[in-house]
Parts: C-alpha cells; sequence; structure tokens
C-alpha cells in the first residue's frame, strides 16, 4: 500500500514589494515579483494590471497583452489597465478602438477622487491622446468627405450636424418634455427659417412692435416675474431668478387667454394673425414681451410638450446676448426671428449691460396633421379638466 501524497499550502501572495517597485518605476523588478503570482492566478486585478503596464515599459508587448486581458476579465474598471489596453493599440494602430480606452479612462478618472500621481498623470495624457485622436480621425474624415464634395457651410445641415457628433465636436440632445412625449417627431434644435413663410410678416412688423413695446415700458405696466412663488405649492428656492424683475414678461395671451394687455398692442396682435397658434383651453397660446435683464442668465430647462414650437422675434437685443438650444448657440439680431423646439435643453444669457427683450410666441409643430392637432388639444385639455395644475415652469 503506497504512501498518500504529500500536499503543501500555496503561499499567500503580497503585492506589497511589487507594487513599490511599480510606484518607483523599477519595471524589471515589478515583472520579476509580480509575475509568477499572476501566471499562478494568485495575483489581484490591480497587480496584474501593474504587470501588464511593466511589460509595454519594457517593451514585452505580447506579454503585456496577454496580462491586461486577464486585468482586464478580473477587474474592467481598473484604470491602469484601461490606459495600457488604450496604449497597446494605439502601437498597432487600432486608433478607433484605442479611443475607446481613453474615453473610458477620462470618463471615470476625472470623477475620481485620491487618485495616486501615476493616475493623476495617466487621466491627463488619455484626454491629451484621445484629442488628438479624435482631431486626425475628424482631420481624415473630413478630407475624404471633401473629395466626395462635402462643403461645410453648403452641404446638408443635417449631415455636418451628424459629423460633428461623431467626431466629438458636439453631442447629441434630445426632446425631454416635461409633461407630454408626442413620439416620432424630428429631433431639430432650431428649424429652417424657410420652413414658416408667414413669419416674414411677423418680421416686417418689428418697428411697429417694438413702438407697441417701448409704450408698455413706458408706462411700466403689464411686466411681472416670469418665474414666482405660488403659495402652498412646491418651488424652486435655490433659483436666483424666481420672484426677481431680473427675467420677466409681459403676457398678450396667457395660457389660452386673452390679457387685457393684447388691446394695448393691437399692430403685434395683427402681425400674429396669421401663426398657426395651438387654441388650448389653459394651454395656449403663449404670448409674450419677454425681457432678461444686464447680466441674467436663462439656467438651461425644458419645456412641458413636444407638441409646440417657440417663436422668437428680437426686438431690444444688445451685444452680448448668447442664446443655446442642444449644442448650438445662436445672438439674436433685432427683426430676424426664429424657431425651435423647447423640449430640448436650452438656456439663455444676457452679457451685456442693457436689458433684452423679445417676443416669444407658441406655434404647433408642423409636423402634426389636423387630427393630431385636434387630438392632442382633447387630450391635454381633458387631462387639466381632471386635475387641474398650476404650473410653475413654462
Amino acid at each position: 500500500m503506497s504512501d498518500p501524497v504529500a500536499t503543501y499550502p500555496i503561499a499567500p501572495f503580497d503585492p506589497a514589494p511589487g507594487r513599490q517597485a511599480f510606484h518607483r518605476g523599477d519595471w524589471p523588478t515589478v515583472r520579476t515579483v509580480l509575475e509568477p503570482a499572476a501566471v499562478e492566478g494568485r495575483a489581484d486585478a490591480a497587480s496584474v494590471a501593474m504587470l501588464a503596464w511593466a511589460c509595454h515599459r519594457l517593451g514585452d508587448d505580447d506579454a503585456a497583452d496577454a496580462f491586461s486581458v486577464q486585468a482586464l476579465a478580473m477587474d474592467g474598471a481598473d484604470l491602469r489597465v484601461l490606459l495600457v489596453r488604450g496604449d497597446l493599440l494605439t502601437v498597432r494602430g487600432a486608433k478607433r478602438e484605442a479611443n475607446l480606452y481613453y474615453r473610458a479612462v477620462v470618463a471615470r478618472g476625472e470623477t475620481a477622487a485620491d487618485l495616486p500621481r501615476d493616475l493623476v498623470e495617466g487621466v491627463a495624457r488619455a484626454k491629451a491622446i484621445q484629442m488628438r485622436l479624435v482631431s486626425a480621425m475628424s482631420d481624415h474624415l473630413r478630407e475624404e468627405l471633401r473629395q466626395f464634395g462635402y462643403v461645410e457651410g453648403k452641404s446638408s445641415p443635417r449631415f455636418t450636424h451628424a459629423l460633428d457628433i461623431a467626431t466629438g465636436r458636439r453631442q447629441p440632445y434630445f426632446q425631454q418634455p416635461q409633461a407630454f412625449f408626442f413620439p416620432e417627431l424630428p429631433n431639430t434644435q432650431f428649424f429652417p427659417r424657410d420652413m414658416f413663410p408667414w413669419m416674414d410678416r411677423v418680421e416686417a412688423a418689428t418697428d411697429d412692435i417694438t413702438r407697441e413695446l417701448e409704450a408698455v415700458l413706458v408706462q411700466d405696466a403689464g411686466f411681472e416675474p416670469y418665474l414666482h412663488t405660488v403659495p402652498h405649492l412646491p418651488t424652486r428656492t435655490d433659483y436666483p431668478l424666481v420672484d426677481s424683475m431680473d427675467w420677466s414678461s409681459c403676457f398678450l395671451w396667457k395660457d389660452g387667454a386673452e390679457t387685457p394687455n393684447a388691446a394695448r398692442c393691437p399692430k403685434t396682435m395683427e402681425a400674429l394673425s396669421d401663426a398657426p397658434m395651438p387654441r388650448i383651453a389653459a394651454r395656449s397660446p403663449q404670448i409674450m414681451f419677454s425681457q432678461l435683464k444686464a447680466g441674467a442668465h436663462i439656467l438651461p430647462h425644458t419645456g412641458f410638450v413636444n407638441t409646440r414650437l417657440v417663436c422668437h422675434l428680437p426686438l431690444i437685443v444688445p451685444e452680448g446676448c448668447k442664446f443655446r438650444v442642444g449644442n448650438e448657440v445662436r445672438s439674436w439680431e433685432r427683426g430676424k426671428a426664429w424657431v425651435f423646439d423647447d423640449t430640448i435643453e436650452h438656456e439663455a444669457i444676457n452679457s451685456s449691460r442693457q436689458t433684452r427683450v423679445v417676443l416669444i410666441f407658441d406655434i404647433w409643430r408642423p409636423e402634426l396633421t389636423e387630427e393630431e392637432r385636434g387630438l392632442v388639444t382633447t387630450l391635454l385639455e381633458t387631462l387639466d379638466a381632471y386635475s387641474p395644475t398650476i404650473r410653475t415652469w413654462e
């Protein structure tokens, strides 16, 4: 009868010497200390990532590749292994794949706290490489497109928008209505002006509308804070413009009802007579002069329903006033109207030393059929009748 085979406990793995060597930049020692444990499956993910890093620095990219794959399977969020994978792919010319790793390093590293020095430097390096990769890819794409016939500023604006998003020059924004979402409507930030020929009449009346506005301003009547506290309802006490005349409005129509101010501005109302404004009880139309004082900033927000669009006719617009919808920023020009989707995040800022005033009104989305407009009207009016709501943000 043979003796049983003797067994011996596997020695515990102590990563400390290898990690100390790593932080000294002693790559040969890192490999000598950590590789046996990694091969035997005793090393943790962080140690295997350090080993992969050391192998790459020693010029053994085959070993670096194998150990980085091992570390990635153990912990896909380890920043060092993500950096090594990006570096290895860059050496091999796999730029798009490398960019994915560098992007992950930047996204996670910039929000992480108390990173060691090598990772602080690594995150900064990843960001710089990512920017170079994106820039080079963008230049290459644009050259190929130029040879095809693409001309920025003349070719399809939609394609240019898509190209900017694909190359990282802009980020995408989407409709986010707070109350009612109508599906399958185009996600358009600013609409082409030529889609609204009736706007010609509105723009042509700019001088008349401005005179009526100035009369209202002289009499100092009709304007009130756009955002105001509603008793017994929650309000945004942290928002700087609540109950403030820095952002104020004079409504001609409010929540679907005409106000006394409309009679004071007959030429304004006449100019808007062809605009396809919704007629929804307690909601639309909304027609107002909107005043933004010097230095005021309307923070990013979204509107309530995506079945309407919002129109601006600039009347008093000093230099230094900006308006952003999604990823596009514009400056108002007196008498030049625009139409935008207010369910896409937008904001306004007046960096000038004067007050900015624009005429604002809402219209139906042109994609909706007459039947759909009627159904939306019935739905919203029924909801309001069933559960009346006092809205504090429009």
